[in-house]
């Protein structure tokens, strides 16, 4: 078996009294795409931080490429990382090419600004935008408009691997549709390892090879996503399916 692109091995995290990691242990093997389903602090979360280094964990390990990750050169780690963000995080004062470039323009490897700009007007492209719109500020245009170029951003520098942190929040079911198709087709084009965290049923589907459901801090359920919906674990059923009644409390 190929050594996983990303592996977690009984990751804990607590804050305080609250325990929200109790011991997760997940693989991620190149090209594969993950999704996380879980409701609100269940843990998907704090599991993305700590893969990305952003929160160290209490226990356990994580392990990228199979090397444990404590080296000490954050950037030439995250350089292989690309990042949709839930709410877009789009800089305000920025135009929209100087957002999607603007890993391109930092470090000692950073490209020129023409350069810089013509990669960020083909990314663009790629997730549907014009060069009209380059040049134009984040507030001037739609939120499936910003989703795209959040888009465009993750993957301006040709991660290895790409995170997808609810990546259809506020969007409406039709431009939702479109963002689900658009990261399948992205991540299948590139070959990266994509891993999503999401509670949208529809972006599962569409986006998912392997499925990891998270309750209380633990891996209730992980497999194929086209095995989910004949699966008997009772937390995955009640979740996908949207049931009132189960072993998972409405009251959180």
């Amino acid at each position: 078996m190929a050594t996983p692109r990303i592996e977690l091995v009984d990751l804990r995290k607590s804050f305080g009294d609250n325990h929200v990691l109790g011991g997760v242990s997940l693989r991620v093997l190149p090209g594969e795409s993950l999704v996380i389903i879980g409701g609100s602090g269940t843990g998907k979360s704090v599991t993305l931080k700590c893969m990305l280094g952003i929160l160290k964990p209490d226990g356990g390990q994580v392990l990228i490429d199979g090397v444990p990750d404590d080296r000490a050169d954050r950037a030439a780690f995250l350089s292989d990382f690309g990042m949709l963000f839930q709410g877009g995080a789009l800089f305000d004062s920025l135009t929209v090419w100087q957002n999607v470039a603007f890993r391109l323009r930092q470090g000692p490897t950073r490209l020129s600004r023409a350069a810089a700009r013509t990669r960020a007007i083909d990314k663009l492209a790629r997730v549907g935008l014009g060069p009209e719109t380059a040049d134009l500020y984040p507030a001037e245009i739609s939120g499936g408009m910003q989703k795209r170029v959040g888009l465009a951003r993750a993957i301006a520098a040709d991660p290895r691997v790409i995170f997808f942190d609810e990546p259809t929040a506020g969007l409406d079911p039709i431009m939702a549709g479109v963002i689900n198709e658009l990261i399948r087709e992205l991540v299948t084009e590139m070959g990266a390892t994509a891993v999503t965290i999401t509670h949208d049923m529809t972006t599962v589907r569409t986006v998912a090879d392997n499925v990891a459901m998270l309750h209380d801090g633990l891996v209730r359920w992980h497999g194929p996503v086209s095995e989910m919906d004949a699966a008997s674990d009772p937390y995955l059923d009640q979740f996908i399916h949207g049931r009132a009644h189960g072993p998972i409390s409405a009251v959180r």
